[in-house]
């Protein structure tokens, strides 16, 4: 018997949970062994690592990720999911070292073992949200590769300057480096979803400042971009008081009053925090 799960064993799985996909908890299992390797070689996750995966659904990446020699911590949200993983594990490979937590990702604080990688097939509904709760609350984190939706990844990578970058580009690189790791076909999930996937990796770099300034520098980007079209002096003005105080501002910080939210770098926006 295979160390992975195919098309016949995913089904077999959710017939025997009684489990029908919902996409209100983003339940797209990924049902091709070869995409699993893949996604397992492009996070670089080496034997005795240990690994965090959120939302490991019906076991297909928990498997591979523990193929490599890794440990794993699994969130998964879905009672009869979590209750299932460890007995598909124990079956194919009953020496791995796998934990698994029932819990939203979106609430939990504490992971055991400290792990440095996150790994992880995201719903797409709240692959944001959970990425950046995870990079706020899990310093160990060094490096990710995640699955999303198209669209989102290329935002979470987007430079300065283009049209999709935004709130995600930028929250996202207050914790490091990121870019784009190849698509992924939607032919590979189960059911088949109506968007493409992408795989995003990530690199923690030094955090620029403070966690008073993270707070602060996250609450000018929400304002920039709840108004993307109008000039920062305009759109800060709410967080800043009034148009002149934020035209004060931007201008401490070098940064013209009349520029637009995509054109600044996060810390453009932690310069402004800082008055200077």
């Amino acid at each position: 018997m295979s160390a992975l799960l195919g098309p016949a064993e995913i089904r077999d799985l959710a017939a025997l949970l009684d489990l029908q996909p919902t996409k209100k908890l983003g339940q797209n299992f990924v049902i091709d062994a070869n995409t699993v390797r893949r996604i397992v070689k492009a996070s670089g996750v080496t034997a005795g690592e240990r690994v965090v995966e959120v939302g490991p659904g019906l076991g297909s990446l928990t498997l591979g990720l523990l193929a490599a020699g890794a440990s794993v911590v699994a969130v998964e949200v879905d009672d009869r999911l979590a209750a299932q993983l460890p007995l598909t594990v124990d079956l194919l490979q009953p020496a791995a070292d796998l934990t698994v937590i029932l819990a939203d990702a979106m609430t939990i604080t504490e992971l055991p073992g400290d792990p440095t990688t996150l790994v992880a097939n995201l719903p797409y509904n709240i692959s944001v949200p959970v990425l950046l709760h995870f990079l706020e609350h899990f310093p160990t984190l060094d490096a990710a590769l995640v699955m999303v939706q198209a669209e989102v990844g290329q935002r979470i990578a987007a430079e300065p300057g283009s049209k999709i970058y935004g709130s995600p580009s930028l929250k996202a690189a207050w914790y490091g480096k990121w870019s784009t790791a190849g698509q992924v076909s939607r032919q590979v999930f189960w059911p088949v979803p109506n968007v493409d996937s992408i795989l995003v990796r990530f690199a923690r770099a030094e955090q620029p400042g403070t966690e008073a300034e993270r707070v602060a520098t996250f609450a000018l980007v929400d304002a920039a971009f709840q108004q993307r079209r109008k000039m920062l002096r305009q759109s800060l003005s709410v967080v800043l008081g009034d148009s002149g105080a934020a035209s004060d501002r931007l201008e401490a910080a070098g940064i013209p009053p009349t520029a637009r939210g995509e054109e600044l770098t996060v810390l453009d926006f932690l310069r402004v925090v800082r008055g200077a």
